[in-house]
């Protein structure tokens, strides 16, 4: 399995209205295409005094599976239009990872 991370930072300010872009929009919509080979989304926030920065981790099957969410230059961050309004700032490449623990045991 493969990790695909990926930062973006907004203000204080937008970060609700762009949290509740992804959960409301963005991600159902990475839902809707059933890509092959996906395995699902977490999201990280993380509230600073100045800015609020956010982080996903995408999970696949393989490098070729997140071409076929990302294209052939895999890195390239997907960033739609909306999300960019909201942003101040975002990487412009992910980074990949070989996943090595997936679903630690967590007691009940």
């Amino acid at each position: 399995m493969v990790a695909r991370v990926w930062r973006g930072w907004t203000t204080p300010a937008n970060a609700d209205r762009y949290e509740l872009l992804l959960k409301e929009v963005i991600f159902p919509g990475i839902e809707g295409r059933q890509l092959a080979g996906y395995r699902g989304i977490e999201l990280y926030r993380r509230d600073e005094s100045d800015e609020t920065e956010f982080v996903t981790t995408m999970l696949f099957d393989s490098l070729e599976h997140i071409k076929g969410f990302a294209g052939t230059d895999y890195e390239v961050a997907v960033v739609p239009e909306r999300a960019r309004a909201l942003l101040s700032r975002f990487d412009a490449r992910s980074t990949h990872y070989q996943v090595r623990v997936a679903n630690p045991t967590r007691p009940s």
